[in-house]
């Protein structure tokens, strides 16, 4: 008899501490009880005053129309990202909301850390969002993050040297070619000046995107699902393009090449290129560091076979597959991306929007900053080639980023970096096929 009391006291006690212990961990989780508010956190990887204070000003607004959703703003940088992602998945800390960009997310959703949100958007959202948009964030069969914003390249040029040059000056409707292009620059350089200077510190997305225009692909899937590399003529046109600019014309620096865009920027105001290929979003630098009268305007990237397409990675909004409050974090990605709020994100971070009523905005369409040159390109853009390849970023660090530098400095020929991209990238990729 006391030996099964002592058991029946035993039980209670274990039961009232299990039951304290869940009570204290609903607390302390930040994310709300069954019969309280609801707590969501959204980590933001807006770093420019104008993106920071839209992001911050729509959750306001949500916030106070939702007194039973709340949603705390988290600051997150994009230059640590991913391996701050990676930690709070594994330690059970991640964000509920999840801003980030859709070439990061392969590892993440394929590793069961992202919600498969097709169960969760609002048809208004997922038919607003072209099919080629929502083909960056489509891994396997499931659907792991919206994409609302998007950059393509263009090129900035120096309206004035374009002006006393003579050269025809490209619109989206009558692009240059490769060709042409490389003829403008040549005529646009002489006596230390240069036609353009490419920055490409990080070139392998660059060549990547912009050969989509000329047909180039790069990666293969086929039919039992695994990824080759194949270097054809298509994709050897953008890189050959800009090696033959700095190694035979003498038409673009070599010592931007190992330059980030924005490095570039003063030379370019001082006269010393006569254009920079950028993304979109560059402007707001321009028009904050110009010097007062430079006259500069936005042309679309130079065309091939396949015309003014070009790859993308877009900005994405996903939501934790720990996060216990799915339903209420679609909810609010589903306010934060209406048409008009889209809008004021992209007017934020000078990008474009994926949102087909958000594109029509006359905001978005104006000639000044170049507006309306990135808003006729939206219909060209697609995913990036590598978007889905598993392995890409080891291909990218260790094969391909090598290669195209030395590739493109003049230290090895065409022959060489093909064998090192195909050769020694189906090696890597091998390593990651199912």
């Amino acid at each position: 008899m006391r030996n099964a009391a002592l058991a029946r006291a035993r039980t209670v006690t274990l039961v009232l501490a299990a039951a304290l212990s869940l009570l204290i961990a609903g607390c302390s989780s930040g994310r709300g009880s069954d019969d309280g508010p609801v707590t969501l956190t959204f980590q933001s990887l807006a770093w420019q005053k104008e993106s920071v204070d839209a992001n911050k000003e729509l959750v306001a607004e949500w916030n106070a129309a939702h007194p039973d959703i709340r949603v705390e703003y988290v600051q997150g940088s994009w230059d640590s990202v991913h391996d701050q992602l990676l930690t709070s998945f594994e330690g059970g800390e991640a964000p509920d909301i999840i801003h980030d960009a859709s070439d990061d997310l392969a590892d993440f959703a394929y590793g069961g850390y992202l919600a498969d949100l097709r169960d969760y958007l609002p048809s208004r959202l997922t038919s607003d969002i072209p099919r080629r948009s929502w083909e960056t964030v489509t891994f396997g069969d499931g659907v792991y993050g919206v994409p609302f914003l998007q950059e393509p390249r263009v090129l900035i040029a120096d309206a004035k040297r374009l002006k006393a040059s003579g050269v025809r000056v490209p619109t989206p409707r009558r692009p240059w070619s490769w060709a042409e292009f490389r003829q403008v620059t040549e005529r646009l350089s002489g006596k230390g000046r240069y036609g353009v200077a490419w920055p490409l510190k990080e070139p392998v997305s660059a060549t990547l995107n912009l050969s989509l225009s000329t047909g180039g692909q790069m990666f293969h899937r086929g039919a039992d699902g695994e990824v080759t590399v194949r270097f054809e003529a298509a994709d050897a046109v953008m890189p050959r393009t800009v090696h033959d600019q700095v190694n035979v014309d003498g038409s673009a620096s070599g010592t931007t090449l190992g330059m980030g865009g924005s490095d570039t920027l003063p030379g370019f105001f001082a006269g010393k290129y006569a254009m920079v290929p950028l993304g979109f979003s560059y402007r707001q630098q321009i028009v904050q560091q110009a010097p007062k009268g430079f006259d500069w305007r936005v042309l679309p990237a130079p065309a091939g076979a396949d015309g003014l397409t070009q790859g993308v990675s877009p900005q994405t909004l996903s939501v934790a597959e720990d996060s216990p409050h799915k339903k209420e974090a679609a909810r609010f990605i589903d306010f934060l991306l209406r048409p008009r709020n889209m809008v004021r994100l992209a007017l934020g971070d000078w990008m474009l929007p994926t949102g087909t009523r958000a594109l029509k905005d006359p905001a978005l369409r104006t000639p000044e900053n170049g507006w309306a040159t990135g808003t006729a390109l939206a219909a060209q853009l697609r995913s990036a080639p590598a978007q889905s390849v598993r392995g890409y970023p080891e291909w990218k660090d260790k094969v391909a980023t090598p290669a195209l530098q030395e590739y493109y400095s003049g230290a090895i020929g065409l022959a060489e970096l093909r064998r090192r991209l195909v050769d020694d990238g189906n090696l890597v990729l091998a390593r990651y096929q199912r």
